[in-house]
């Protein structure tokens, strides 16, 4: 019985996904222009996901750009958050490579002949217009960056079942620098 308890929690952090060490995210950079706050910031991934996209295997990253309000006391505040869902497709056989950006409204389709400059398209984020400062109060902000990769995706009552098959590559989360907003009157 005691060779059971120790054989399950074995099992399944064997079936857990390991950490990614080469995916990281660069930024973010926050700036405020005429009371407009734009963001950029990017993704870098290592060679085995360079490699797999290169082969064929088709990739969709999301990121989550959410901007938050520093609290000393409590927890910081969500005060508003942007998606972006970017798939990325390579065919090594026909030379070219297609990538989609979804951000819950418009759906743009570009087809590539070069894969870097595919890449360059679908993991950068330049100068993304999040709010204007008039409409937050005045305060301390953050911005967190969370970018994940679906390794697959399972049915919900498949996912239920088998809760320990991984359904994601990587997720990893990077906060900007605070910055102040205050309202000059």
């Amino acid at each position: 019985m005691t060779k059971l308890f120790l054989f399950f929690p074995l099992f399944f952090t064997l079936l857990l996904p390991l950490q990614v060490s080469g995916v990281e995210i660069i930024g973010p950079e926050t700036r405020v222009v005429n009371n407009e706050i734009y963001v950029t910031t990017a993704l870098s991934l290592d060679e085995k996901q360079i490699n797999d996209l290169k082969n064929g295997i088709s990739k969709e990253v999301t990121f989550y750009i959410d901007l938050f309000r520093v609290w000393k006391m409590w927890p910081d505040e969500f005060v508003l958050g942007k998606t972006f869902v970017r798939t990325l497709k390579s065919d090594p056989v026909k030379k070219e490579h297609v990538a989609t950006s979804l951000d819950g409204v418009f759906l743009i389709e570009k087809r590539f002949n070069e894969f870097e400059s595919m890449l360059r398209w679908v993991l950068n984020i330049n100068d993304l217009k999040l709010t204007n400062i008039k409409e937050l109060d005045a305060g301390d902000y953050f911005v967190k960056v969370t970018v994940e990769s679906r390794l697959r995706k399972l049915p919900p009552i498949i996912g239920y079942l088998f809760f320990f098959v991984p359904e994601k590559e990587f997720k990893i989360v990077k906060d900007s620098p605070n910055f102040p907003v205050r309202h000059v009157r």
